[in-house]
């Protein structure tokens, strides 16, 4: 990652007509900003705002009194924990979760909702938390961490409270990891006249234009689905308009990720409740890892494939693939969904034996 981010700096310093500043930005007015520590203040025609977000952390008594990693920190950690007690099951309580216990921590999951992921369907959550608690990471749910703390000995003691009363949960490390918020709170955007959300996220339209004109947002500090690749999608779209005089927009596009565990979950598209939701009259083929012929050889039989289908068109709404290279595996139906084919062309094509896309077949068979 360091070797990544130095030749990303090095290319943008050997651009020809391209200025990098380092500092902390602010609006001063309308396209006019001024940097911390520099005399100077900067006015453009077009101004892009991409500023990130950073962990955000609860509210919980006694917490800022006690020593807590958050997504950033616990990649600089120095020595394994004995007990990671992490607060939160999304994405990056589970990937590191998973690590961590594969390292051979001790590792404790606390989270406040009825399920792990929390934007999943049940049955994928629930599949998700079995395959954790199999490689020995204790799940609490609809759990909330009401009070942090050290005792006598330097442990860290989260105290939980859920239907069963209040109890207790030592470690020695301590992970919050209960999402994330936008950095736009110091940019003056008030001065620039860029509407924001509650939440604090930059309000944009299709063409990732704010409400003030020739001021864009990109990436997480927008809001919506916080991926490297969502960026990546945020620039093509901006290099379109702004550079190639194009119209490119993020209108319906298909947002596809993974969530990092081992087996992986993929997933892209519309989950069955969300197919539902939208009263679309869908037929759903599921098939479990343990019929997948690679997943046999490969001794890791364990999660299930699912593909949501539009009854009257044959076209692919989502997918989700829990299991082993789940999201390479996701991204076959990705590209069949991209090129609008009918799943019929994914039921019936002839794929390699023995590689996880034979599955396919398998997988459509039933519809």
């Amino acid at each position: 990652m360091e070797d990544f981010r130095k030749g990303s700096e090095k290319a943008i310093d050997e651009t020809e007509g391209l200025e990098l500043i380092r500092g902390e930005a602010s609006f001063t007015g309308p396209k006019e900003i001024e940097i911390e520590g520099h005399s100077r203040r900067l006015t453009a025609e077009t101004v892009v705002i991409n500023t990130g977000a950073r962990p955000s952390i609860p509210p919980i008594e006694g917490l800022d009194s006690v020593p807590y990693l958050d997504s950033t920190s616990i990649m600089e950690l120095s020595r394994l924990p004995d007990h990671l007690l992490i607060i939160g099951g999304g994405y990056i309580g589970l990937e590191f979760g998973q690590m961590f216990r594969r390292f051979g921590s001790q590792v404790t999951i606390v989270q406040s909702g009825r399920q792990l992921l929390t934007r999943e369907d049940p049955e994928v959550a629930d599949e998700v938390r079995k395959i954790l608690e199999e490689d020995g990471i204790r799940v609490y749910l609809s759990s909330k961490a009401v009070r942090a703390e050290r005792n006598t000995s330097g442990e860290i003691k989260l105290t939980i409270e859920n239907s069963k009363g209040i109890e207790p949960a030592f470690g020695s490390h301590l992970l919050i990891a209960t999402g994330r918020q936008p950095n736009s709170d110091r940019l003056g955007l008030e001065l620039a006249g860029v509407e924001t959300e509650d939440q604090g996220y930059i309000v944009v339209n299709d063409q990732l234009e704010t409400s003030a004109e020739g001021i864009y947002a990109i990436g997480d500090v927008k809001g919506g689905p916080a991926f490297t690749h969502i960026s990546y999608d945020d620039f093509r779209v901006l290099r379109s308009n702004l550079v190639e005089a194009g119209d490119a927009s993020i209108k319906d596009r298909l947002v596809a990720y993974t969530v990092f565990i081992d087996p992986q979950l993929g997933r892209v598209g519309l989950t069955e409740a969300e197919a539902r939701m939208e009263g679309k009259r869908i037929k759903v083929a599921t098939m479990p890892m343990g019929r997948v012929a690679r997943a046999i050889e490969m001794g890791e039989t364990r999660g299930f494939m699912q593909a949501i289908v539009d009854a009257d068109t044959e076209q692919i709404l989502g997918a989700t693939v829990l299991g082993v290279e789940g999201g390479e595996l996701m991204s076959v139906i990705q590209v069949a969904m991209m090129a609008k084919l009918p799943f019929t062309t994914l039921r019936d094509g002839i794929f390699v034996h023995p590689t996880l896309a034979e599955s396919l077949n398998n997988l459509f068979e039933g519809l």
